[in-house]
């Protein structure tokens, strides 16, 4: 039997994609409706829901990388980055944010179900505020934060 409700909400994600000018809910929610209706939910999905957000850290990974292997990030470039304040900042916020998650493993093993308000949160963020659902970017984000902070606060020292 058919059941419609999984259509519906991915109907509503994509409208509010839509009225968000989102592209990314637009296309995930594109997506998935057409592997639903080609009935390629049953291979796609098991596989995608287990490893996909692996997979996209690691394509998110090898993009951030991508200026070291075409050589416009070196050594003596990553020195000076991680040295100047700013970097330190970066660095320090990199940190936070790859520690900040380590609780949630445990509250998703412990209770599976707050899933459903960290996907809708997410939902929102990414639809109404223009978030990016991107855990390393949430780095660059905090980074920014911290910087703007650092050089706001140095000019009453100078």
């Amino acid at each position: 039997m058919l059941s419609v409700q999984p259509y519906l909400l991915l109907l509503v994600l994509l409208v509010i994609g839509l009225i968000g000018k989102n592209q990314s809910i637009v296309i995930a929610s594109s997506v998935l409706i057409a592997m639903k209706l080609f009935h390629l939910d049953k291979w796609i999905f098991p596989p995608l829901q287990k490893n996909g957000i692996n997979w996209g850290v690691t394509i998110l990974m090898i993009a951030v990388l991508v200026p070291i292997a075409t050589g416009a990030i070196g050594f003596q470039e990553l020195w000076q980055s991680v040295t100047s304040p700013a970097g330190v900042i970066a660095l320090v916020a990199g940190i936070v944010a790859a520690v900040i998650p380590i609780p949630g493993i445990s509250l998703l093993k412990d209770n599976p179900t707050i899933t459903t308000a960290i996907v809708a949160g997410t939902i929102l963020s990414v639809s109404l505020f223009k978030g990016i659902p991107v855990g390393p970017l949430i780095a660059a984000g905090l980074a920014a934060f911290f910087i703007q902070g650092y050089n706001l606060f140095s000019q009453f020292f100078r």
